[in-house]
């Protein structure tokens, strides 16, 4: 059958055209096959439930009255396997009784991408909790608790009504307003908190922490960083493996204690007892002291807090120990220098008696001791190889 030119023309163009349109639907795949993103609704419900095999999180608690997320994931290679990886990324989402459920999980492998869920709550939430194998995860704005935890990546809460509970195999933690109890820990990371009303228990393997203020007391541990709190209305527990400590102003009682750094406390209305291994200690308004230290200057000052008194008892293996005590601080005082020579005890009150037992060839021993206002609990203080100086304290 014989065929016009025209003919023939049209069905070369048509084909041309089929090309093109197969060339442009194959790049658009291929386009998503390399980023994407996935959203989704749900009613809202008394609890949320995050699950991921991996990925970053970001929930927030809001006005509106449903549960809404988008997921964006982006391929970091464009070669076929990570397609067929990123292809293979399945969500599930559900809400069963009380509770809403979002997870997600890669099937085929975990490499080669990287995945970010936005989820959008309602604040009056009662409860969230959040698991994921390893990404960053941030919540804010909830009215109820909180669970986090993550295999590895940064943690940010900051506006929840209730506790939170938050772990991270290794990174910072970051904490800002918290209505409950904080209990946090970090395999390696720094940790910062600016206000819990509740208790505090946090824990790192390697990195400081800093808190401005808790209600209820707090329990820190630090594998060899720096601890700084500024506001302790309650008891206080310390501790780091080889850092420094800090402490303002704490409501009770403090146990303090470092490896190897300096300790500095501003008060504390409660006993407090407070060890270094090396490193230098002052303490400034408490109403009585366990204090020691391998070697390093000790600075304490006693007054009246309204809090029981006990004995107290100061020691460093070398170096200088200065105690100023307040006008109306009844106390029994017993000092002593065991290598005495070049080495002064010194005191602002005459009911403190020196004596120096030696002669000035050998080693001569120093000691003082008295009551002030009639005597009370006893004030040990001793140092190997420094001078001791007893001050009263200005009010």
């Amino acid at each position: 059958m014989k065929r016009s030119p025209q003919f023939v023309g049209m069905i070369c163009a048509l084909a041309v055209a089929a090309l093109h349109v197969q060339a442009q639907e194959h790049r658009s795949r291929e386009h998503d096959t390399t980023s994407g993103a996935l959203s989704g609704t749900l009613a809202a419900a008394r609890n949320v439930r995050v699950k991921l095999d991996m990925g970053s999180v970001v929930l927030r608690g809001g006005s509106q009255q449903n549960i809404d997320y988008a997921v964006h994931a982006h391929s970091h290679s464009s070669d076929e396997d990570d397609r067929r990886i990123l292809g293979a990324f399945r969500i599930s989402s559900s809400v069963k009784g009380d509770t809403a459920w979002i997870g997600a999980e890669w099937q085929g492998g975990r490499h080669g991408f990287s995945g970010e869920f936005v989820i959008n709550i309602p604040r009056d939430t009662e409860s969230v909790r959040v698991e994921t194998g390893g990404g960053w995860v941030e919540v804010t704005g909830v009215s109820g608790s909180v669970g986090i935890e993550t295999g590895g990546g940064k943690i940010h809460v900051d506006d929840v009504g209730g506790s939170v509970d938050v772990q991270t195999g290794g990174d910072a933690i970051d904490i800002g307003k918290i209505g409950g109890d904080l209990k946090l820990e970090t395999g390696g990371g720094n940790i910062n908190i600016a206000s819990v009303k509740g208790k505090i228990s946090a824990t790192t393997g390697g990195g400081n922490v800093v808190i401005l203020s808790v209600e209820q007391g707090a329990v820190i541990e630090a594998g060899g960083g720096n601890v700084d709190v500024k506001h302790c209305s309650g008891k206080l527990k310390a501790s780091t493996g080889g850092g420094n400590i800090n402490l303002g102003d704490i409501g009770g009682g403090a146990d303090i204690e470092t490896g190897g750094g300096s300790i500095r406390l501003t008060s504390a209305k409660g006993r407090v007892g407070a060890n270094t291994g090396a490193g230098s200690i002052e303490l400034y308004g408490v109403p009585s002291a366990r204090v020691e230290t391998g070697a390093g200057g000790i600075k304490v000052k006693f007054i009246n807090t309204g809090a029981e008194r006990t004995d107290s008892m100061l020691e460093t293996s070398a170096g200088d120990i200065t105690v100023y005590i307040a006008p109306d601080v009844a106390m029994s005082v017993r000092a002593s220098v065991d290598l005495g020579n070049g080495h002064h005890i010194t005191s602002d009150f005459p009911d403190i008696h020196i004596a120096g037992e030696g002669d000035k060839w050998g080693p001569r021993a120093l000691s003082a001791e008295g009551k002030l206002n009639g005597g009370g609990p006893i004030l040990k203080v001793r140092t190997t190889s420094g001078d001791i100086c007893i001050l009263r304290a200005k009010q």
